[in-house]
């Protein structure tokens, strides 16, 4: 590492002190450090291996799993990194470790790249706008040809690909684009190792031969039939093995190739496809072998079409029993409130009725024990106290009203205070920035101004002869100086300590008359609010208790220890009952 490339150093250096977000972007400076260096060069290899010494091919692999559509950058910035990924790991050449690297890194890089090249696939078939649908094809077709590069130079890497699910749900798609793209790369993995088919599992093998069939079978785009054609005569020309599998497991393809596939374009390669499929049959197939085969294809097609099904259908039933079971969720609720609405209305009437009923009961009574000629007297003092009710209870309601508005107009106006104390604050710091101002030299003097100023100094001194002053007097007057300096700083510290001071208790007393204004009634108060009545300081609390505790036993002396009490009120105690009470008192906020 110590003579490792100062670019990649410092690369690395940047990504580790830097914040998640920006690493993707600065992972695309390795585009320039690897171009700068020819392919297959020793200066090249140098590069690729201080790269992966430093971890950077680490993190363009971890950068790859994330959901690159909240990052910045977006999906191009992920095609670029699995192209960089891709390029730094073909032609590396490990040497420290090397298992590690082969066996789990390389195979990592494949399922991150295919992961990345699923989700740019599932965004290009749900977008709507071309110009997005054409930029999510290059960007796929950008991971997809990394994907190629990586097992085109390690070729072990092509087993590893086509057993990869990922890669079975990339082919495994309706769309010609994509479909097109992955049959390209499926191509490939046949050209460079012509045996990858035997070396994988049976399950795998029928899976990628079966979408080939389907294609063939369930589309009439001569594109699509190309290709899939193409790919059946290479795996019939490099596995002799699979030709048998063929033409037993699909019997009727070659009636599907002859019929649906002639005249399209590609009858060369569609020819040999069928001459060996013939040669194949005319080996012994009887019409059982043929009925098998046309059963194998119609199972592939149904399996491949509800396979298909499903996919399509599972995101709207999630999303359909999702808004049912809302939906039920907010009618049960609406249910319940109205069921308990209807309860309080109906206890409420009949609290009505019953209050109603006997009212009229009472008042029955009295009106059977009263005289009648004391009916109408009854009755106007009846409705004189109810006027008086009705009144009170109105009283009650303004004087409410009024208080919490007069509330709201002193919480307003306390606002306006301490904006208007911060606006002036603020002027007043702008005033004084002003006032220290740097310092501007004045413009030059011209020789003729130079030596008019001069003249009319000399004449000062002339006419104003300075004083001589011997060095005591200089010192004392230089004491004296310091000491008025010292006095004003002196006094001028004094003065800011108690302005400080007085904004404080300001402060303080603001915050008491708020709490005062909030405080509940003694009917509503609760325990948190008798807290905020408390003091935080413990002397300070024990001290009240102890003064309340006297007041409460100087209450219940008896009459002969109050004998020198008799001219004072029965509500005063005196001073030296309460020596400190009144000193004791609490306001909220004060220690």
């Amino acid at each position: 590492l110590a003579a490792a490339d100062p670019r990649v150093r410092a690369l690395a250096a940047q990504v580790t002190e830097s914040r998640e977000q920006d690493i993707p972007l600065l992972l695309l400076k390795l585009k320039g450090i690897l171009n700068s260096a020819s392919l297959g060069c020793e200066e090249s290899k140098k590069i690729k291996q201080d790269i992966y010494d430093y971890d950077l091919t680490q993190y363009c692999l971890l950068v790859l799993r994330q959901d690159h559509s909240r990052l910045r950058g977006g999906w191009a910035t992920a095609a670029q990194l699995a192209e960089i990924l891709s390029h730094c790991c073909v032609g590396l050449e490990v040497k420290e470790d090397p298992e590690e690297f082969y066996k789990k890194f390389l195979p990592s890089a494949i399922d991150n790249l295919l992961v990345l090249g699923r989700r740019l696939q599932a965004r290009f078939i749900r977008a709507i706008e071309d110009e997005e649908k054409q930029d999510f094809l290059h960007w796929f077709q950008t991971v997809t040809d990394a994907i190629c590069w990586l097992f085109c130079g390690h070729v072990q890497l092509a087993a590893c690909v086509l057993q990869n699910d990922r890669f079975l749900q990339l082919l495994i798609t309706d769309d010609v684009e994509t479909a097109m793209i992955m049959m390209s790369v499926l191509h490939k993995i046949l050209r460079v190792n012509s045996s990858v088919l035997l070396q994988v599992d049976e399950e795998t093998l029928h899976s990628v031969l079966d979408e080939l069939i389907y294609k063939l079978s369930s589309t009439t785009n001569p594109v699509i039939g190309n290709a899939a054609t193409k790919l059946l005569l290479l795996v019939a020309k490099f596995c002799k093995q699979l030709v048998k599998l063929l033409t037993a497991r699909y019997k009727g393809l070659k009636g599907l190739l002859s019929k649906q596939w002639t005249g399209k374009g590609f009858d060369r390669d569609l020819s040999q496809l069928l001459d060996l499929l013939h040669l194949e049959q005319s080996n012994g197939k009887g019409e059982m072998q043929r009925q098998h085969q046309a059963a194998c294809i119609i199972q592939a097609m149904w399996r491949g079409f509800q396979t298909r099904k499903r996919l399509k259908k599972l995101p709207q039933a999630v999303t359909t029993l999702q808004r049912s079971f809302r939906a039920k969720r907010e009618q049960e609720l609406h249910l319940k409130k109205q069921k308990e609405d209807e309860a309080l209305k109906l206890q409420m009437q009949l609290q009505r009725e019953r209050a109603m009923r006997l009212f009229r009961e009472r008042q029955l009574a009295v009106l059977e024990i009263i005289h009648a000629s004391q009916v109408n007297k009854y009755m106007e003092e009846m409705e004189g106290k109810s006027a008086l009710t009705i009144q009170r209870f109105w009283r009650g309601y303004r004087a409410r009203r009024n208080f919490h508005q007069q509330r709201q107009c002193l919480k307003e106006y306390k606002a306006a205070v301490i904006i208007q104390r911060a606006a002036c604050k603020f002027l007043e710091k702008q005033r004084r920035r002003r006032l220290l101002s740097p310092w501007k030299d004045p413009k030059g003097l011209t020789d003729e101004q130079r030596l008019a100023l001069q003249q009319k100094v000399d004449d000062y001194i002339k006419l104003h002869p300075a004083s001589q002053m011997s060095e005591e007097m200089s010192k004392e007057l230089h004491m004296q100086a310091q000491e008025k300096l010292a006095q004003f700083l002196l006094r001028s510290r004094l003065d800011q300590r108690a302005a400080q001071r007085r904004e404080t208790l300001l402060a303080q007393v603001n915050t008491d008359v708020e709490l005062l204004m909030n405080a509940p009634g003694l009917a509503e108060s609760t325990e948190k609010d008798l807290d905020v009545f408390v003091s935080r300081s413990i002397p300070i609390a024990t001290k009240a208790r102890q003064s309340h505790n006297t007041m409460m036993k100087y209450t219940r002396w008896p009459w002969w220890k109050k004998l020198g009490d008799e001219f004072v009120e029965d509500d005063v105690i005196p001073d030296d009952a309460l020596n400190a009470e009144l000193g004791t008192l609490f306001v909220s906020g004060r220690k």
